[in-house]
Parts: C-alpha cells; sequence; structure tokens
C-alpha cells in the first residue's frame, strides 16, 4: 500500500444523539475528523462518493434504516466501508449487511477499543478503494486518447490477434497496424503487452 495518505473522515448515523456525542468524542480524541448526522436522509444530502471516510451507521432509524442507507449507497457506486451498530442485532442480519459489502457488525455497549481497531482498519480500507478508483479515472482519461482505429487494433491485440490477422481484419497493411500499435503504447505510456493487456482488460471489467 502507498504511504500517501488522502484526506479521509469518520461518518457517524444515528438518531440516538448520546451515542453520536459519545461516538463523536472517543474518534476525535484518536486524532480523526468526525462528522455526525442525526438520520440517514441528513446524511444523504450531504454525501459526496468522492470523500474518502468511513461509516458508522446505526442499522435501526426513524425514516431510512442504515439497511436502506447502505443500499442508497450500493445504488451511488460510493466506495464507503461501514460497520453497523445496532442494539438489536441478530446474526442474519449481520449476514445479509457483510454479504453486501459492510466491514462488520456490533452491538450497543460496544467495546471502544475494538472501535478504535475497527475504524483504523475500515480507513486502510478506504484509502486503498479510493487509490483504485483514481487510477481506473487516470486509465479511463489515458484510453480516451486513442482514435476509433486505435480502439480497434487494441480489441484486436487483447484478443490475441495478430498484426498480420488485424491487417486482414480491418483491410490495413500490416505496416499500418504495427504504427497503430507503436502509437497505442506511447498514448498508453507502457512498453509491454503485458503492461497493455492489464490496461486493456481493466476497462473491460468496467464495462
Amino acid at each position: 500500500m502507498s504511504d500517501t495518505q488522502i484526506p479521509s473522515t469518520i461518518f457517524i448515523v444515528d438518531d440516538d444523539e448520546a451515542v453520536r456525542d459519545s461516538l463523536r468524542w472517543l474518534l476525535e480524541a484518536n486524532g480523526y475528523a468526525v462528522r455526525s448526522f442525526a438520520s440517514a436522509e441528513e446524511f444523504l444530502a450531504t454525501y459526496d462518493p468522492e470523500q474518502v471516510g468511513v461509516l458508522i451507521a446505526d442499522i435501526r432509524m426513524p425514516g431510512m434504516s442504515g439497511l436502506e442507507l447502505q443500499e442508497a449507497l450500493i445504488a451511488r457506486k460510493a466506495p464507503l466501508p461501514i460497520v453497523f451498530i445496532t442494539g438489536h442485532g441478530d446474526v442474519p442480519m449481520a449476514v445479509s449487511t457483510m454479504k453486501k459489502g459492510a466491514v462488520d457488525f456490533l452491538e450497543k455497549p460496544f467495546n471502544e477499543a475494538d472501535l478504535r481497531v475497527l475504524v483504523a482498519g475500515m480507513l486502510e480500507q478506504a484509502q486503498e478503494r479510493s487509490r483504485e478508483a483514481h487510477a481506473q479515472r487516470d486509465q479511463q482519461a489515458v484510453l480516451s486518447r486513442l482514435t476509433a482505429r486505435e480502439q480497434q487494433v487494441l480489441e484486436r491485440i487483447v484478443a490475441g490477434r495478430l498484426n498480420k490477422q488485424i491487417a486482414g481484419d480491418l483491410n490495413i497493411s500490416i505496416k499500418t497496424v504495427e504504427a497503430h500499435r507503436a502509437n497505442i503504447m506511447e498514448k498508453l505510456e507502457v512498453t509491454t503487452v503485458a503492461d497493455l493487456m492489464k490496461i486493456a482488460l481493466t476497462r473491460a471489467e468496467e464495462a
């Protein structure tokens, strides 16, 4: 993992003011930037998916529940690690939230030392997710530099087609294929076909 740390925030969503305050004091005392919200709706109204952080949310709240908040974040493709806290925890609910990407599930009253360790791990995960998202966006920006013909050549390189076969597919000369191939390598700033494949396959997986 890179040593570069992206500014991050711990988001607390709980309708219980006492819980919000105790969590804020605990986390701020450990040097974290914290924002708290009394409802899921209030949180969603201001949350930017570009923000790096982790979410600590009550699972049962008036209005939108913690589980509904999780669904809303999934729909937004927000890369936000979540830990649910509740006084009404049960195993099936815990399994459901974990399968959808929640990091953990804690019952009130929770152990403060355990929470500190959990939050530290969640922040590492959030930082890594953010770095990956930025890297993917950078790759997409680079791929957008290719011309339509270069895109066609790239697709065939990834498919394992030889220069002669690509020339036949596109009804162009082998020398033209070689020129396109060199341009692609230069624009994508790669020196090997293996690196070229990594970038192209990442795009294919996201499509």
